[in-house]
C-alpha cells in the first residue's frame, strides 16, 4: 500500500509537500482544483509500467490506457517548456523483501526491506512535432537498523538528448566495479528500472533488480475506476475468461462476477460468520443501500455465453432485467464489484464513486469502503464531490467504526492559478475544525436568501388589491 505521495510540477501542481495516504483517502474540492491530476500521476505510472515499450520514459496516455493526458506539455505545470516533473512515494511491502549478499555465504541475508521509497525526477521539450523526456535520476531507498541507503541512477552532465550517460548511485552500500574501462551508463529502463548493462558493469549488483520488481508489484495491484460509467446491457458475453478489474467504465464488472463464481471466491466477514460469495456480498450492499430486493446473474442457455443480470426491486415486485431500473444499480455495481473482486491489499483508486447516485446511497457508499478497508485490507484514494458521503466518514469516526488514522481528507483548491492541498483535521469525534469556507457552497446563505424572499412575497402579496 502507498504511504506518503509528494509531485512536483504535474498539470496544475506545483508542489504538493508530502501527502499521507490513509488505507481510506478522499480528496475533495472544485471543480478544476487539481484533486483528479493526483490521481493521473498515479495512473500515468501504472500506465508507463504497463507499456511494452522498455523506452518509454513516461505513457502519457492514448484511447487504450487508463488515462489520456496528451503531450508532456500538456502535464507541465503551466506548461513551461523545458520543464522537469519529480514523483516521489512510499510503500509497505506485503511481505518482507529479502535481498541476499551476493558476496556473502549462502543464503546470507544483506537486507530485509519492510517499506520502500522511490524518487524520480524526468526532464521534458519539445522539437519540432516529438516529445523530447529523459530521466534526470531515479533513486530507490530504505532504511535499515538506522542506516540510510539509496539506489538508482544519475544522468550525467554533457551527454547528448538523444544518448544521455548515466551513472550509478550507490549510498550506503559498496557497489564494486568490474575491471576494466569505467563505460557510462546507458538511459534506464522506462523512468524507474537498471538497464541490463548494470548486472556487466559491476560486480555485486544484481540484487538491485529486486527493487524494480516490487515498484512494479506495486503498481500492478493498484486498480482504477473511472467516473463515467457504460450504460447496463440487456445481456452479457462471458467466454470463461478472468478479467483483472472491472474495466475503467465498469463494463467487465458482470465478466468479473462470473469469473468470481467460476473460481469459488469468497469473501471473509469476520469470526463466526458465513464467509460470502463475491455475488452475495454485492447483493447484500445494493439491498442495504435500498436500491434492490434481490438479483440474480443467469446464464440464457446452456449451450450460450449470454448471461443476464435480472433485478426484483422491492418484496412481490417482478423480476425485471437490469436495464429496466434505476440508472444507480448499474452506475453503483462497478464500484461495489471492485472492492471485492480485487485481490486483499489491493489499492483502489475512484473517480466521482458517487455519480449519477441519491445522497442517501452517495452516504453508504462510505460505510462499503470502510466494510471493505477492514474485511479485505484494500487501500481506497477517491476524489469527490460528495458531502453525504463525507458527512458519514464523520459519523462513523464519531462511532468509533473508523479510526481517525485509517482516513486521511483533503481539501483542493486553487491560489493565482496553482493548485493547494489542505488536510482536514478531524477530530476524534468527527469533527472537522478547519472547515474552508464554501466547502460544498454556502447553504446558509441560501437559506436565508430563500426566507427573505418569502418574506417580500408574502408582504408584496399582502398589499396586492
Amino acid at each position: 500500500m502507498i504511504n506518503r505521495l509528494r509531485i512536483e510540477g504535474f498539470k496544475s501542481w506545483a508542489d504538493t509537500g508530502s501527502v499521507y495516504i490513509a488505507p481510506l483517502t478522499g480528496f475533495f474540492g472544485a471543480n478544476s482544483s487539481g484533486k483528479t491530476a493526483l490521481l493521473q500521476c498515479i495512473l500515468v505510472l501504472k500506465q508507463t509500467i504497463e507499456s511494452a515499450d522498455r523506452s518509454r520514459v513516461l505513457h502519457t496516455g492514448d484511447e487504450r490506457t487508463h488515462v489520456d493526458l496528451g503531450t508532456f506539455y500538456d502535464i507541465m505545470h503551466q506548461h513551461r517548456l523545458p520543464g522537469r516533473i519529480s514523483i516521489a512515494l512510499d510503500w509497505s511491502l506485503p511481505s518482507p523483501l529479502k535481498i541476499l549478499d551476493p558476496e556473502g555465504a549462502q543464503d546470507q541475508t544483506l537486507f530485509q526491506v519492510r517499506e520502500l521509497g522511490f524518487e524520480a525526477t524526468i526532464e521534458g521539450d519539445i522539437e519540432g512535432d516529438m516529445d523530447v523526456i529523459a530521466v534526470d535520476q531515479f533513486v530507490y531507498r530504505f532504511e535499515q537498523r538506522g542506516q540510510q541507503y539509496r539506489f538508482g541512477m544519475l544522468r550525467k552532465a554533457g551527454g547528448s538528448a538523444s544518448k544521455p550517460e548515466y551513472e550509478l548511485i550507490a549510498e550506503g552500500y559498496d557497489i564494486k566495479r568490474t575491471r576494466g574501462r569505467a563505460w557510462p551508463l546507458p538511459a534506464p529502463v522506462k523512468s524507474y528500472g537498471f538497464p541490463d548493462q548494470v548486472n556487466a558493469y559491476y560486480q555485486n549488483a544484481g540484487f538491485l533488480s529486486e527493487f524494480v520488481l516490487a515498484f512494479e508489484e506495486l503498481f500492478r495491484n493498484i486498480y482504477y475506476l473511472g467516473p463515467l460509467r457504460e450504460y447496463p446491457h440487456r445481456s452479457y458475453v462471458w467466454a470463461g475468461e478472468r478479467p483483472q478489474d472491472v474495466g475503467r467504465r465498469g463494463e467487465l464488472a458482470v465478466p468479473a462476477m462470473l469469473a468470481a463464481r467460476k473460481q469459488g471466491k469468497v469473501i471473509s466477514r469476520g469470526q463466526s460468520r458465513r464467509r460470502q460469495t463475491v455475488e452475495e456480498r454485492v447483493a447484500d450492499w445494493l439491498k442495504e443501500l435500498g436500491m434492490i430486493e434481490s438479483f440474480d446473474l443467469k446464464q440464457i442457455a446452456e449451450t450460450r455465453k449470454e448471461y443476464e443480470l435480472s433485478i426484483r426491486h422491492s418484496k412481490g415486485a417482478p423480476d425485471v432485467l437490469i436495464t429496466d431500473v434505476g440508472f444507480g444499480v448499474s452506475q453503483v455495481l462497478p464500484v461495489l464489484v471492485l472492492c471485492y473482486f480485487v485481490p486483499e491489499g489491493a489499492t483502489i483508486i475512484l473517480e466521482q464513486p458517487e455519480i449519477h447516485l441519491h445522497p442517501t446511497v452517495q452516504a453508504g457508499l462510505a460505510d462499503v469502503f470502510i466494510d471493505a478497508i477492514r474485511r479485505r485490507k484494500i487501500q481506497i484514494v477517491l476524489e469527490s464531490h460528495s458531502e453525504h458521503l463525507l458527512r458519514r466518514l464523520q459519523r462513523r469516526i464519531a462511532e468509533e467504526q473508523l479510526k481517525a488514522d485509517q482516513t486521511a481528507l483533503y481539501f483542493t483548491h486553487m491560489e493565482e492559478g496553482v493548485s493547494r492541498l489542505e488536510k482536514l483535521d478531524v477530530d476524534l469525534f468527527g469533527n472537522i475544525r478547519n472547515w474552508p469556507p464554501g466547502f460544498f457552497g454556502d447553504e446558509t446563505a441560501d437559506l436565508v436568501a430563500m426566507t427573505e424572499a418569502e418574506m417580500r412575497r408574502r408582504q408584496n402579496e399582502g398589499t396586492a388589491p
